[in-house]
């Protein structure tokens, strides 16, 4: 059914397309029986693919990854699409535009995206409220969905400040999620990828993992890297997990890079996702895994269009893969196919 929706919905811009396909989304799920017949056409469950990992209990492990539900309004429904987690964000303490429209870039040839959304979200307080109210919303022992917090900084705070934003978001999620992402590598906010260099990303995770603990709970703290980094940068990287303790490694975010592509909007500024990224991803998914000889869990999300994609990614070493321009390129029946496959491994 999307295949045959897919070149429609290709004819507008990809922002408006999203838009309108979460606002029917969410009111197909919103009439009697929208949710169970949701879950019958698209979820699987099956007590084969729980996974625990940085002691967390998933229900399968393919998530939705950040940048498709910014603003936390689709938790349910992502869940009844079959998702085993859900990482909303990236948030930022205070509401933000983004960047200028247009800001996202469909290139079909390459089945990649270009966006510079530039961290547009209403802010922690609306993410934090919506999460505390899905939480609310759940029926007596029913199982909530693991939530992952991604969060970053606003655009007109200094880099020299951006600890303070990294703490807010950190402390005002702090009860509603389940893990956290510190999200230092997006392309599309002037100068943060700076945080990746490791003095200041020593000072940034050792001050969270300091307050992480809370009436006796702490909360997983992941790191979302670019693929972008050298394999130096990449022994720093796995240096500084070590270091201050956190939980584990997303790999990875968008990439710079323009190599080999072919489709017209090639040459718009912003973060490559897709096809192109599907190499590089496992590669530092393996190379990761390979010189921390397995020490932490690795999320691996980038160009996973296929039951394969994914399942390459599991064998390079990633504990868990997520789900985002490959979702829509290939639509829902994506996380059915890579669940099957899975379960085979």
């Amino acid at each position: 059914m999307y295949q045959l929706l897919k070149p429609l919905l290709f004819l507008f811009d990809p922002e408006n397309v999203h838009h309108f396909v979460t606002r029917n989304l969410k009111r197909f799920n919103s009439l009697p029986g929208g949710q169970s017949l949701s879950r019958a056409v698209w979820s699987t469950e099956d007590k084969q693919l729980e996974k625990e990992v940085f002691g967390l209990k998933f229900k399968n492990p393919v998530g939705l990854a950040a940048g498709f539900d910014k603003n936390a309004e689709l938790i349910a429904e992502m869940g009844n699409l079959g998702f085993g987690f859900i990482e909303i964000g990236t948030v930022t303490p205070l509401p933000q535009p983004g960047n200028d429209k247009p800001r996202m870039f469909r290139l079909p040839a390459d089945a990649a995206l270009i966006n510079r959304m530039g961290f547009n979200n209403l802010g922690v307080d609306v993410a934090a409220a919506r999460i505390a109210a899905y939480r609310k919303s759940l029926r007596p022992g029913q199982q909530a969905l693991i939530i992952g917090g991604n969060i970053g900084k606003n655009k007109i705070t200094p880099n020299e400040d951006a600890v303070n934003d990294y703490i807010k978001c950190f402390d005002r999620l702090f009860d509603v999620v389940d893990y956290f992402v510190v999200n230092v590598s997006s392309p599309n906010t002037p100068g943060l990828r700076e945080l990746q260099e490791k003095e200041p990303l020593m000072q940034l995770l050792a001050t969270l993992q300091q307050r992480n603990i809370k009436n006796g709970v702490s909360r997983p703290i992941l790191l979302k890297i670019a693929p972008d980094l050298s394999n130096e940068q990449l022994n720093d990287i796995a240096d500084i997990v070590k270091q201050t303790g956190i939980a584990g490694i997303i790999a990875t975010n968008t990439t710079i890079s323009r190599h080999g592509l072919i489709s017209a909007h090639k040459s718009e500024t912003g973060g490559l996702s897709g096809k192109p990224l599907t190499e590089r991803s496992t590669e530092v998914i393996a190379y990761l895994h390979q010189i921390s000889e397995g020490a932490f869990p690795i999320i691996g999300v980038g160009g996973i269009h296929s039951a394969d994609d994914a399942a390459e990614k599991i064998k390079a070493g990633a504990s868990l893969v997520q789900l985002y321009t490959g979702f829509i390129y290939e639509g829902p029946g994506l996380i059915k196919r890579i669940l099957t496959r899975l379960k085979s491994l």
